[in-house]
C-alpha cells in the first residue's frame, strides 16, 4: 500500500446520498480474480446515464470523490474499495460512511473523510471549477479560497495510511519478534514441530 499524506487535485462534486456498494461496483464484477481493471466497472449503472459526472472530462482522473450521507452502505464487498482505488480515487469526503466500507477503504489506502453537510455543500460548489486538498498532516480539507475544514481519524489508522501499512505490512514490521517467538517455541515445545521432548526426530 502506498503512503498517503496529502491528496490534492480535482474532485468529483457528486454529493449523492445512500450510495451502496452495488452502485460502486455491480455484483457481476465480483467474479474477477484480480483487482486490476476493476475501475472500469466502478459506478457502471451511473455511467450508463448520459451526462454523468464520472465521464465528464472536467473531472477525469480525479483523486477525490465528494459524496453524500451513508456512503458505502449495503453489502460488505471489499471490491468497492478496490474499484475506487483502481479508478484513481484516494480520498472520499462525505457526512458519514458505512462502518465496513470505511474499514475496507483504510485497508486499501483510501482516506474516508467525515465532514458535516454544510462543509460538503461548500466543497461541491468549489470543486466544480477548483481543486481540493485533503491533508493528513494537519487533518484538514482546504480549497484555494481559504476554506479550511478539520476532520478526525482514528490515530492508528491515520498512522497506517501515512506509512503505507496494510495488514501485511504491519505483520512484516514485526517479523523479528515473530521469528524470536517461533524460535523460543521450537525450544520450549519441540513437539509442536513434530519432535519428541528428548530432541530425537519423530518417526
Amino acid at each position: 500500500m502506498n503512503p498517503v499524506t496529502t491528496v490534492s487535485g480535482t474532485a468529483y462534486p457528486w454529493g449523492a446520498k445512500n450510495i451502496d456498494t452495488d452502485v460502486i461496483i455491480p455484483a457481476h464484477w465480483l467474479k474477477t480474480i484480480t483487482r486490476a481493471g476493476m475501475g472500469r466497472g466502478a459506478f457502471e449503472t451511473v455511467r450508463a446515464q448520459p451526462g454523468n459526472i464520472f465521464d465528464d472530462p472536467r473531472y477525469a482522473g480525479a483523486p477525490i470523490l465528494i459524496a453524500g450521507d451513508n456512503f458505502g452502505c449495503g453489502s460488505s464487498r471489499e471490491h468497492a474499495a478496490w474499484a475506487l482505488a483502481d479508478m484513481g480515487i484516494r480520498a472520499v469526503i462525505a457526512p458519514s460512511f458505512s462502518d465496513i466500507f470505511s474499514g475496507n477503504a483504510f485497508k486499501n489506502g483510501i482516506v474516508p473523510v467525515v465532514l458535516p453537510q454544510e462543509a460538503i455543500d461548500r466543497l461541491i460548489e468549489v470543486a466544480r471549477d477548483h481543486p481540493v486538498t485533503v491533508d493528513l498532516e494537519t487533518m484538514t480539507v482546504t480549497t484555494p479560497f481559504q476554506d479550511r475544514f478539520s476532520f478526525d481519524l482514528d490515530p492508528f489508522r491515520r498512522e497506517c495510511l501515512m506509512n503505507g501499512l496494510d495488514e501485511i505490512g504491519l505483520t512484516l514490521e514485526r517479523d523479528g519478534a515473530i521469528g524470536d517467538f517461533e524460535g523460543g517455541m521450537a525450544q520450549e515445545r519441540p513437539w509442536v514441530e513434530g519432535r519428541q521432548r528428548l530432541g530425537r526426530t519423530a518417526a
